[in-house]
């Protein structure tokens, strides 16, 4: 349910863990190459959860999705395209990024980054900002949808109440 509509910024309630993969699956449904997702969170807020079905959603897979958090990145391949998955909450220097190959992701393919407010002014200009909150009961989010660049017009356009 939106709770709150401005450009360039939605706000959901998200009752439980199926409905954070419901909202994965919506946005991975929209996405396309040359798309940044960047989720943002602490510990425990359902980067993860909302990473799995993101990625076995637009990889039309139910293949194992683990955390990147040691290796830094898993790929996946959709039909259409490569899904760089990073989980950059070991990264030490933003310029660590470069040996990982993110130049080359946001360019061929669709990037879904856990922690991804740790590239700083690495961030691209056109990205959809995910942030999540932990909600009032046990599985529930809060979640914010913040879209730059492109984003701003797709937000509105593809994730407004009703569409």
């Amino acid at each position: 349910m939106i709770i709150e509509n401005k450009t360039p910024e939605l706000k959901f309630d998200l009752a439980n863990e199926e409905a954070t993969k419901a909202l994965a699956t919506r946005i991975a449904r929209a996405t396309r190459t040359g798309d940044v997702i960047v989720l943002c969170g602490d510990l425990g807020t359902g980067k993860s959860t909302f990473a799995r079905a993101f990625i076995r959603t637009r990889s039309n897979s139910f293949e194992e999705v683990p955390s990147p958090t040691f290796t830094m990145l898993q790929t996946y391949e959709a039909s259409d395209t490569i899904i760089y998955h990073f989980d950059l909450y070991r990264i030490e220097q933003e310029e660590d990024m470069f040996e990982l190959g993110v130049d080359e992701a946001f360019a061929d393919g669709i990037s879904l980054i856990e922690w991804g407010d740790r590239l700083g002014p690495l961030l691209p200009t056109d990205r959809l900002e995910i942030h999540l909150f932990v909600g009032e009961t046990e599985n529930s989010r809060h979640v914010n949808l913040v879209g730059y660049g492109y984003w701003e017009t797709r937000l509105n356009n593809e994730f407004k109440q009703g569409s």
